[in-house]
């Protein structure tokens, strides 16, 4: 007689993988977060590939306070690779305070997660959520929410965590224009402590202080299930300056708002990455929260300090 599956990997008992290959994902979350829907924002969901299975999220304002055409804010949710979704409601919430403070048509597309799918299918989902964005603008019968009063020439993707290292790979890979997007143009990239990793720790990884939501065994273990098998944290889709990763000196890249917390596992990592890229020539804004954890504004977005970042990020949105 076989013995039986044991435990291999534990994401907090969100995501169990067995010794078998078998997954355990706890849908029924008691997340203990209260979602702050106001009656501000209107929102409802899409499909937007049949093939996988997924959807997206839209968000507009009730009633627009301004009278141009909505800018586009794709935000792509957090979670490791690994869990996560459009309706958590720490995203909900998020999406619901972007919408209505940046008076922003947001687009918040799941995508497939590891381990059942390793990367890169993230970021080819997200890249098809851009791709069904593009459909609904070309199309001559659009989702009635699509139709009018949103301007595509005007989109922003922003990427919480490992959603921000998406939203990096999406700057790579579209470059400069996004020419084939068209009519769509993203004019800028907006990176929430992008979940970057590496063979190598950097200090704040070795010895930054505890957080409540993040610590290294969670970072590696998101890493050993994401990344395709057999590879390492210097994975060109985890370390974009890695040894195996591509040159981005002669790659256009748009414009980068990056934003970390200053007591963050990641903020090392994270401050580099905004460095090297500034020292690339590229056009980089870094800003750092002293103090601030990991998800200070996603968990909390409707608090004073996040009322700091809405505004920061309005103000990249309004030059570029």
């Amino acid at each position: 007689m076989g013995s039986l599956p044991y435990l291999v990997e534990d994401c907090q008992g969100v995501l169990q993988l067995y010794s078998d290959g078998s997954i355990f994902r706890l849908h029924d979350i008691d997340f203990k977060i209260r979602v702050h829907d106001d009656g501000s924002v209107v929102w409802k969901d899409c499909r937007f590939d049949k093939s996988h299975n997924l959807s997206l999220r839209l968000y507009k304002p009730s009633s627009s306070t301004i009278s141009q055409k909505l800018p586009v804010v794709i935000f792509l949710h957090g979670g490791g690779f690994c869990v996560g979704s459009r309706t958590w409601p720490n995203c909900h919430n998020c999406c619901l305070r972007l919408s209505s403070a940046l008076q922003a048509l947001v687009v918040a597309p799941d995508y497939r997660l590891a381990p059942e799918h390793r990367l890169p299918a993230a970021m080819d989902d997200a890249f098809s959520a851009l791709k069904w964005l593009q459909a609904q603008a070309l199309s001559q019968n659009p989702d009635p929410w699509l139709d009018k009063g949103v301007d595509f020439d005007r989109v922003f993707v922003m990427g919480d965590s490992s959603g921000g290292n998406i939203a990096h790979h999406l700057a790579v890979h579209l470059g400069s224009g996004s020419p084939e997007l068209g009519p769509l143009r993203v004019r800028g990239y907006v990176l929430m402590a992008p979940f970057f990793g590496g063979t190598v720790r950097t200090k704040s990884e070795a010895g930054g202080p505890p957080e409540e939501l993040l610590n290294l065994d969670i970072l590696d273990r998101f890493w050993r299930l994401s990344i395709p098998l057999g590879d390492t944290a210097d994975h060109p889709f985890a370390n974009p300056f890695g040894p195996f990763s591509p040159n981005l000196e002669a790659v256009g890249l748009e414009p980068v708002l990056v934003i970390v917390g200053g007591s963050e596992i990641l903020r090392d990592r994270v401050e580099d990455y905004a460095r090297r890229l500034k020292e690339l020539g590229k056009r980089i804004d870094y800003v750092e929260f002293e103090g601030q954890q990991h998800g200070f504004f996603t968990n909390k977005p409707y608090s004073e300090l996040s009322n700091r970042v809405v505004q920061i990020i309005r103000s990249f949105m309004g030059m570029n």
